[in-house]
């Protein structure tokens, strides 16, 4: 692991650099200016940050649930409504197929945040 230092450079400034950024401005800025302060993570706290990416992906897959009983909402409905009009089939069947990519569209929205919790951060 790389160090990483904190640059405090004026009272509302912040700026986290790794040490390859911070040998250029050691000469130009005078130590006045500048409170340099290391910090490492340690395996408690990694131990936490990874027990927290998993409990944020199971709640983020939970919408997959609100998916399914939404593609089941929208068929069983057009089910009712081919019952009650049977000669409006076709429009009844494009506005199913639109519900349905819709929701399935949110299930996997859902699915991608999950996936990005897990592995982009």
């Amino acid at each position: 692991y790389e160090t990483s230092f904190i640059l405090f450079l004026q009272p509302y400034t912040l700026c986290i650099c790794t040490a390859s950024l911070l040998a250029p401005l050691s000469g130009s800025v005078s130590q006045q200016q500048v409170a340099l302060r290391g910090f490492q993570t340690s395996a408690v706290s990694r131990d936490i940050d990874t027990a927290a990416k998993f409990i944020g992906a199971g709640a983020a897959t939970v919408g997959v649930a609100g998916s399914g009983a939404g593609i089941g909402t929208v068929f069983g409905s057009l089910i009712i409504g081919y019952a009650r009009n049977p000669s409006l089939k076709q429009q009844l069947f494009s506005y199913a197929i639109l519900g349905f990519a819709l929701s399935e569209a949110m299930g996997l929205f859902c699915l991608m945040v999950a996936f990005l919790i897990l592995f982009a951060m």
